[in-house]
């Protein structure tokens, strides 16, 4: 593999996850299991099959957790440092705040709640043919009325940032992953919150900076919800997402110790974590079940996350829900429509059904 001479890379792990609580309230959103191994372990893996060997990840909400797992980064044959983000600083401030250990020429910036299958090399590629002071990721999507868009003139040069509209001049946005020249990093003003689509991108093109748009349509997920989490954990199990940290391609996943009667199915792209057991008669669809979950027989478990340690019993159905860690589901209960158990909720048996947080 060889290396990509004059590029490294920035990943913002720093947010809170709020809008996948309950599960984010133990970890970070980027060390979720997905398909078997935080989230940020395929983001990582592909970094380094591009070439890229030096990673900053800027750090806030329980910063301590992502050096105890990946340490110096040599297990991922990275060399990994940390800066914690010590307030909010939105998005240009955190990478701003990890200016001092940055040393190369180009600086790829990640977001690191997204999902792609960007080709990272043919990015920095358009970057340093078009001499640009930033290069963005531009992905098309059906519907880009839920995003501010980027248009792009006929040479790739990004000519607005605007906001979201009922009718947008282009189906192109931004994608979270950039390619910075290390000066134009340097340049973000220091110590206050400053975002990157707010007032760098604008501040850039209104002083004639080159900002380049690279279009493309790769596989782009960002896991913000717990149902586009659930969607990327499954993709990653089928070999529709692209990763490097594993290889996958099947119905399902079962890590250490995990026990499935063998009249059950588990299908769809699951994983059933460490310690996990699946009893007679149970249906395990598309979905992701933490560490040491239970599900009961003839339950039914579709699109959803079961949370450490948590019981779901006999018969009931969890469909597009979150089950908190150590969270019991009585028998023949019913959780749909993006119901969230909190951790340690015990639900009453019977045939209740919720549709709400409980």
């Amino acid at each position: 593999m060889s290396e990509l001479q004059g590029a490294e890379a920035v990943v913002l792990v720093g947010g809170k996850g709020t809008r996948l609580r309950p599960l984010t309230l133990s970890a970070p959103k980027p060390m979720l299991p997905t398909a078997g191994v935080p989230f940020l372990t395929h983001l990582l893996s592909r970094i380094r099959e591009a070439g890229i060997t030096h990673v900053v990840l800027g750090t806030s909400y329980k910063a301590e957790v992502f050096q105890e797992h990946f340490g110096d980064g040599a297990e991922l044959g990275l060399e990994l440092e940390y800066v914690v983000e010590e307030v909010p600083l939105d998005t240009a401030g955190a990478i701003r705040n990890v200016a001092d250990k940055l040393r190369e020429r180009d600086v790829m910036v990640f977001n690191g709640d997204i999902l792609s299958g960007v080709d990272l090399r043919a990015l920095v590629d358009t970057h340093r043919k078009a001499e640009a002071d930033v290069t963005l990721h531009l992905v098309r999507v059906d519907d880009p009325r839920r995003f501010g868009c980027v248009p792009t003139d006929a040479d790739g040069r990004v000519t607005a940032f605007l906001e979201k509209t009922e009718n947008p001049p282009t189906d192109q946005i931004n994608a979270g992953c950039y390619v910075f020249r290390r000066e134009v990093i340097e340049g973000i003003p220091a110590g206050r919150p400053v975002s990157v689509e707010r007032e760098t991108f604008p501040g850039l093109l209104a002083a004639g900076a080159r900002v380049q748009g690279y279009v493309d349509a790769s596989y782009w997920l960002d896991l913000g919800t717990p149902a586009a989490f659930v969607q990327g954990s499954a993709d990653l199990v089928r070999g529709v997402a692209p990763t490097a940290a594993l290889a996958l391609k099947g119905d399902a996943v079962l890590l250490e110790g995990a026990k499935v009667d063998e009249s059950a199915v588990v299908t769809g792209g699951t994983t059933v974590g460490a310690g996990c057991t699946v009893a007679a008669g149970a249906v395990v669809d598309g979905s992701v079940l933490f560490d040491g979950a239970v599900v009961g027989e003839g339950a039914r478990i579709e699109r959803s996350v079961l949370g450490a340690n948590s019981l779901v019993q006999a018969g009931a159905v969890v469909s597009d829900a979150v089950i908190g860690d150590g969270a019991v589901v009585g028998a023949r209960c019913e959780l749909i429509n993006g119901a969230r158990v909190w951790p340690g909720v015990v639900l009453p048996e019977g045939g209740v059904r919720f549709s709400a947080d409980v």
